[in-house]
């Protein structure tokens, strides 16, 4: 079974082409809505918050402080960074339970906004690119998200960039607004399904 990875820059349109694939009967790990699971569900990381961040980090009925949260690692880069130390781990674990549970696939798409900035992509044998020009995905999220260019901007500015993620990518999907998704889509699906024959 092959891993495929899938990213793209805010407003890139990530969640659209994940759809696509999932219509053509590929599993999508959705690496980000698993985040937000494992910090819930997974008794290692859990234990591993509540020492860094301390016990408030959790209400007693056992979900996560956000707020809390937020507050410590927004802005602060070394806190974030031990954040994400703590939570990549355990959705990697939950990645190989994906994996076993779709082990008859013939390929499985990893969906996860910093597939290249948590080396998470290693962990995969192609990466896609999803690509689109700039302001096209500051408007996208501006009218999906309803939040200020600024906001935009700053989140855009916390990823590595599009043209380096290019760089370390095996495949592109330009999502532009003028090119067809689905056709670039379909082109890789079939270029997977061979490469999986060949394994």
């Amino acid at each position: 079974m092959l891993k495929i990875g899938l990213t793209g820059n805010i407003g890139s349109g990530k969640t659209t082409v994940a759809k696509v694939f999932e219509l053509l009967g590929i599993p999508v790990f959705y690496a980000d809505d698993e985040a937000k699971k494992v910090m819930v569900t997974d008794q290692v990381l859990i234990e591993g918050i509540k020492q860094t961040f301390g016990a408030e980090a959790y209400f007693e009925d056992g979900s996560l402080n956000r707020k809390y949260i937020s507050a410590i690692v927004f802005n602060n880069k070394t806190e974030l960074e031990k954040l994400n130390a703590l939570v990549h781990p355990a959705v990697f674990r939950a990645f190989d339970s994906f994996d076993n549970k779709y082990k008859d696939a013939p390929y499985v798409i990893r969906e996860a906004a910093i597939l290249f900035e948590s080396g998470s992509y290693k962990m995969c044998d192609r990466a896609i690119m999803i690509t689109a020009p700039l302001e096209t995905r500051i408007n996208r999220v501006i009218e999906r998200d309803g939040i200020s260019r600024t906001d935009v901007e700053s989140r855009e500015a916390r990823q590595l960039s599009q043209d380096e993620k290019i760089k370390l990518a095996n495949d592109i999907i330009i999502n532009d607004g003028k090119q067809l998704v689905i056709p670039q889509v379909i082109a890789l699906h079939e270029l997977y399904l061979s490469l999986a024959q060949q394994q």
